[in-house]
């Protein structure tokens, strides 16, 4: 249930996308070199038929990637770590820059810290590597890149690439992504309109059409939504990355933005599916706890770590100054309980004061 934790304001910002430039290198992307990287993301289906659809590609590398996305999508990070060990020190850049991704994610949930560390630094190491490079490997390289640092809420490379050098060249499944990844970009800032613009706009062009962008999307309105206090619109964007997910169970990605959607899940999802609720949780635990371990050491600051869920959401939301009894009607419990978990968790955190909260949920 990570916090929003701010990039540091001299990183490279995203560029508008509406201001992106294609120069005349980018062009033309290499669909052979493409072919690997995070297929599944790139990949237009029906919800539902998630699985028939990878079981329909050839064998091969990109099917055995896409499997591993899979796995990771709908919550089996041991699974996902399995079917990337073949894949780490693949010699196509494509299929590798995607076992470390997912090899990385996975292992923060599997509490394989200094496995995710390593494979973190080895995508980090792609962009310091010398040597001229095709651009459309540039481009995979820069988006990979870029997608673990913001999503992990961790500082951007010192040498970090303009949005506009590599999002021309990215499918279109994986430019709606890498679209998603710069809207989360801006709710990180604060910039929650903008935020919310970005990944309705992206929804809009296309990317609805492919599910594993399209949930992040919707999750990441839902938290711009919810910081604005614009509920309705809010739950209006969770139902539909659930809508999207529920039937191949990719609930990952909940399980992940659990502390950033400010109480959406305890108002919408346990009412009505109390039993996939549970299982959320049961990643944002095992997610969260590896995530913290990576990012409080790097950015120094300390994310609270010792917070049931419920008592994370509700001093999410006291932290950003919604009163007890905006919080209580929200989340469907009393305003006693609001206070009741509030109380219990300026206790765990030592601290006495509401305000202090956002030393442990904002920063």
């Amino acid at each position: 249930m990570p916090a929003a934790e701010p990039i540091p304001a001299d990183a490279q910002k995203p560029c508008d996308p509406g201001k992106t430039k294609t120069k005349s290198a980018a062009a033309q992307a290499d669909p052979e070199i493409l072919a690997c990287l995070m297929p599944l993301m790139n990949m237009s289906f029906e919800p539902g038929r998630c699985v028939e659809t990878i079981e329909k590609m050839s064998e091969g590398p990109k099917k055995d990637i896409a499997l591993a996305e899979y796995y990771y999508f709908s919550g089996r990070a041991e699974k996902a770590i399995q079917a990337t060990a073949a894949y780490l020190t693949a010699p196509d850049t494509a299929a590798r820059l995607s076992a470390w991704w997912i090899y990385a994610y996975a292992c923060l949930s599997m509490d394989r810290i200094d496995h995710a560390r390593y494979a973190l630094r080895q995508i980090q190491n792609t962009l310091s590597a010398s040597g001229e490079k095709d651009p459309t490997v540039r481009s995979m390289e820069v988006f990979v890149v870029f997608a673990a640092a913001v999503l992990l809420h961790l500082p951007l490379p010192e040498k970090m690439p303009a949005t506009e050098d590599f999002l021309p060249l990215l499918p279109q499944g994986l430019r709606a992504f890498a679209l998603y990844v710069q809207a989360h970009y801006l709710y990180l800032k604060g910039a929650y309109a903008n935020s919310a613009g970005m990944a309705e706009a992206t929804l809009a062009m296309g990317a609805s059409g492919y599910p594993i962008p399209a949930i992040y999307l919707h999750l990441v309105a839902v938290m711009d939504y919810t910081s604005l206090k614009q509920l309705d619109r809010a739950q209006v964007h969770l139902l539909a990355a659930w809508e999207i997910a529920r039937p191949d169970d990719l609930i990952e990605g909940f399980g992940e933005h659990h502390g950033l959607l400010g109480g959406m899940l305890e108002a919408v999802i346990i009412p009505r599916w109390p039993e996939d609720f549970k299982r959320i949780i049961a990643i944002t635990y095992s997610f969260s706890a590896g995530w913290r371990k990576i990012h409080n050491p790097v950015t120094g600051h300390n994310v609270a770590d010792d917070l049931t869920t419920t008592e994370f959401a509700t001093a999410m939301l006291a932290a950003r100054g919604w009163t007890n009894k905006e919080i209580a009607q929200h989340m469907n419990i009393s305003a006693h309980t609001v206070k009741r978990h509030i109380s219990t968790a300026l206790h765990k955190l030592g601290i006495s004061q509401r305000r202090e909260l956002k030393e442990y949920m904002l920063k």
